[in-house]
């Protein structure tokens, strides 16, 4: 099979397969593409099921409304692929929260990958949270290198609950998971690709997974 991702670095190696983002209209995919290249890799931007399946690691970034990007996961059949891709998936921001069972925003099913429903934070608190906050119990080899209570950024108005899936913590005026796993799948409510060297150094971890 021909390559479909150039690696510029063999350091984390891929094989055959490379890396592959997924494209479905709602990532923020220039960002992530900018961050790896920095780590000295590219990915292949793709809806391509084959290419997908196919992958050594998958990144499923999201941003926007919940309903929506559900709805085009669903015009690509891509809301049928991911829950059964084997390789490492790493959700991010929405894609995260998409992953879960399902979500108060637009009263949304997900992917039920990971086993809790997103919620929207309380009027006690400015929504959305924009900007840098700590995370803490960190329970995964994707924080390998991390310290407690480092700072990492995020942007969103609604929040997975700590759940048996909870890998990160944060506290907006209440905890809520910020990092959820489940077997291969990962996810992520911060944007390591905007949170500095401890963004890129998951970013790294993820691939090394």
């Amino acid at each position: 099979m021909k390559k479909n991702v150039n690696t510029v670095s063999q350091t984390p190696p891929l094989g055959a397969g490379g890396l592959a983002i997924i494209d479905y209209g709602a990532g923020n995919v220039q960002s992530v593409l900018f961050a790896l290249k920095r780590l000295g890799f590219e990915g292949i931007v793709t809806n391509n099921w084959n290419i997908i399946k196919s992958a050594d690691k998958v990144i499923f970034p999201g941003v926007g409304e919940a309903s929506s990007a559900m709805k085009m996961l669903q015009e690509s059949g891509l809301d049928v692929l991911i829950p059964t891709l084997k390789q490492p998936v790493l959700g991010i921001c929405l894609g995260m929260q998409l992953m879960c069972k399902q979500s108060e925003e637009g009263n949304t099913n997900g992917l039920g990958i990971f086993n809790v429903n997103v919620v929207k934070f309380s009027n006690e608190v400015k929504v959305p949270q924009m900007g840098w906050n700590t995370i803490y119990n960190l329970k995964s080899p994707l924080f390998e290198g991390i310290k407690e209570n480092e700072f990492m950024y995020l942007v969103h108005s609604f929040y997975a609950p700590l759940s048996e899936n909870t890998i990160a913590t944060t506290n907006y005026r209440q905890e809520y998971s910020t990092a959820l796993q489940r077997d291969n799948f990962f996810g992520v409510q911060f944007h390591p690709e905007k949170s500095g060297t401890f963004g890129a150094q998951i970013l790294k971890n993820f691939l090394n997974v």
